[in-house]
C-alpha cells in the first residue's frame, strides 16, 4: 500500500498538506510549534495540541496548503 508523505492522521483528524501551494509563512509552525515543527521529521505531530486547536490553526493557512477533516468513529 502506497502512503502519502502529505497527509497525517490520529484517532480524530486528518491533515493534509500541498506543498506546491504553501508560501512559506510558518504561521502554523510559529503559533503552534507543538504540532507544526519545522526542524522534524514527520514534521506534523498530532499528539501536540488537542484537535480543535490545531482545526483552529490550519484554518488560518493563508494559502489553504493546511486542510483537514474529521475522522469517522465507528459506532459498534
Amino acid at each position: 500500500m502506497e502512503t502519502n508523505a502529505n497527509v497525517f492522521s490520529n484517532d480524530d483528524i486528518t491533515i493534509t498538506y500541498n506543498p506546491k501551494c504553501c508560501a512559506n509563512a510558518e504561521l502554523c509552525a510559529k503559533q503552534l510549534s507543538d504540532v507544526f515543527r519545522s526542524a522534524v521529521i514527520p514534521w506534523i505531530n498530532l499528539d501536540g495540541a488537542k484537535t480543535d486547536q490545531i482545526i483552529q490553526q490550519v484554518k488560518k493557512c493563508p494559502t489553504g496548503a493546511l486542510q483537514y477533516y474529521l475522522n469517522q468513529k465507528d459506532v459498534a
